[in-house]
């Protein structure tokens, strides 16, 4: 929708954006009256031009405007299935995360949506163009301990595979936060070895499991998010090089992310014909709302430690936060 053409009737129109299940974006090449808000707030994303303010996190403001909706447009081309779980998903993620105590319920909504385009042709095409191959055995040492007085320090240390999160780290990654979660007085430092925090899922792995049910039942019985989010006052990641999909949506369950200046963001699963795995859907939104994260689903586009900062990704940049430095 045309923002810059006008609305006859906000209220109803905003009304029919709320119930569509489509995926709805509007586009503004100057800034929108107030009555129209209702409207902005109903679609999936709203994209502005550069004379559009940066601020409301309901719109995403953009150089090439005309550049960013074909993105967008492409994206949903070539993975519509999963464009639309990705929509209607972040809406009901939205509702939950109104409650406190959601987070449980909306993680198991990304579970079942994710499982479900597991079966689809659209995940299927991207895997048949990528073959999986077996993952290396996980070493003893995947994920480092070293407990100072109070302080338990966590390190994701497969920097070959720069820090990939396949079955075997996310095993031990657990494993170390269960640490955590066992001594209500200790508190924690995460970080990632090498170049990166994270480069996300195993690629290797995507579409290995049995079947997608029992896929979706081992993702709620083997997630570090929900770890992170139960433990968040008491974990703080420190994120730098790539924090690509779970990469990024395991540690923003935290209540405070430091980032190095060198971190940048990505959330590149509809590429796969996926949404957000890991709990991107629940953690990300929470930070910065469903329709920038519906962006960064979206577009692909890496989002930099700053942009980070403004939107609320991630809580405060410090120089040197790789470990080791």
């Amino acid at each position: 929708m045309d923002l810059d053409a006008g609305v006859d009737d906000p209220v109803a129109a905003a009304r029919a954006l709320a119930g569509s299940t489509r995926v709805t974006l509007g586009i503004a090449r100057r800034p929108w009256e107030a009555e129209l808000q209702p409207v902005v707030d109903a679609f999936t994303l709203t994209l502005g031009g550069p004379d559009v303010d940066a601020d409301g996190r309901a719109h995403v403001t953009v150089r090439d405007l005309d550049a960013a909706v074909d993105a967008v447009m492409g994206a949903v081309e070539r993975a519509p299935r999963a464009s639309l779980a990705l929509a209607n998903l972040l809406r009901v993620n939205a509702r939950l995360l109104h409650d406190p105590a959601g987070v449980p319920d909306a993680l198991a909504a990304e579970s079942l949506a994710y499982s479900m385009l597991l079966a689809g042709p659209e995940f299927a095409a991207w895997r048949a163009g990528r073959p999986s191959r077996p993952e290396p055995p996980i070493p003893d040492d995947a994920v480092l301990l070293d407990r100072e007085g109070d302080l338990l320090r966590i390190t994701l240390n497969r920097p070959d595979r720069r820090n990939a999160l396949g079955r075997g780290l996310r095993d031990a990654l657990i494993n170390a936060l269960d640490v955590l979660a066992a001594d209500p007085a200790l508190r924690a430092e995460l970080r990632g070895a090498g170049p990166s925090f994270s480069s996300g899922g195993d690629l290797d792995e995507f579409g290995t499991a049995v079947d997608p049910a029992t896929a979706h039942v081992t993702r709620l019985a083997r997630s570090a998010g929900l770890l992170v989010h139960q433990n968040r006052d008491r974990v703080t990641p420190f994120l730098h090089g790539a924090c690509v999909g779970a990469g990024i949506e395991v540690p923003t369950f935290a209540e405070t992310v430091v980032a190095d200046p060198d971190a940048w963001f990505q959330l590149p699963e509809l590429s796969l014909g996926l949404v957000p795995g890991a709990g991107g859907t629940v953690s990300v939104t929470k930070r910065i709302g469903r329709w920038r994260t519906a962006w960064m689903v979206l577009s692909g586009e890496r989002i930099t430690a700053e942009q980070g900062l403004v939107w609320g990704l991630v809580d405060r940049i410090e120089p040197a936060a790789r470990r080791g430095d």
